[in-house]
């Protein structure tokens, strides 16, 4: 169904779109995920938007305890409208709801974290799917995230400088897990399913009718 349903859409878009929806996807991964957890600053958000799309980290999780979620357009340029995001703002701890529902699709939670028991980045075991968890501005992950983390990292420095502003050290942890999963033999790119899924959410967000067409489609009016 959903694949017809593509086929369908795909018809109301130009070649150009088409076939850029086929490259681009191609290089999508949900082997790496990021969790945002708890930021406040709607620029740093904005920006990790922005590199998440940048280097094909399709799905992100975003935890709001006390802070509630907000993107501003022009710093994520449109970031957003290519990822899919998942927010959880409706328990009391939002944090073990998201780790939970990773677990059970079989992600193993790292989080940064600056404490000694804390290994490089590179050291992290990307053979595993894995959520990359960054805490809020100023005080990092939160105490139960630390507590529940499978493994704590922290990105190897070499100044004075003890540590990166969390856009900045999304933007290395991202691009790191990117190529990290291409450079292994690793499975790391979307099944069929997941690929025509993908492309459905992106020709309903492109095409301004996508509405009234899915319920043409719906209706059984359109025979493919």
């Amino acid at each position: 169904m959903n694949e017809k349903l593509y086929l369908f859409l795909s018809e109301h878009l130009s070649e150009h779109k088409r076939n850029l929806f086929d490259a681009i996807s191609a290089n999508r991964t949900k082997h790496c995920c990021l969790v945002l957890e708890d930021l406040y600053q709607i620029q740093n958000i904005s920006a990790l938007f922005r590199s998440a799309e940048s280097w094909g980290i399709q799905d992100v999780h975003v935890i709001e305890n006390t802070n509630s979620f907000a993107v501003h357009k022009r710093i994520a340029k449109g970031a957003g409208d290519w990822l899919s995001v998942k927010r959880y703002n409706n328990a009391t701890n939002n944090s073990e709801q998201c780790f939970s529902s990773l677990r059970k699709k079989g992600y193993q939670i790292a989080v940064t974290a600056l404490s000694d028991d804390a290994v490089s980045l590179n050291e992290v075991d990307l053979s595993r799917p894995t959520a990359m968890v960054l805490g809020t501005e100023l005080t990092g992950a939160s105490d139960y995230a630390v507590a529940a983390a499978d493994v704590k990292f922290k990105i190897p420095l070499y100044g004075f400088t003890e540590s990166l502003n969390v856009a900045a050290a999304g933007a290395v942890i991202m691009r790191y897990a990117a190529e990290k999963i291409r450079t292994q033999n690793m499975n790391w790119q979307l099944n069929e399913q997941e690929l025509i899924e993908l492309k459905t959410d992106w020709a309903k967000k492109t095409l301004s009718w996508s509405k009234y067409l899915v319920e043409l489609f719906e209706s059984g009016e359109i025979k493919l």
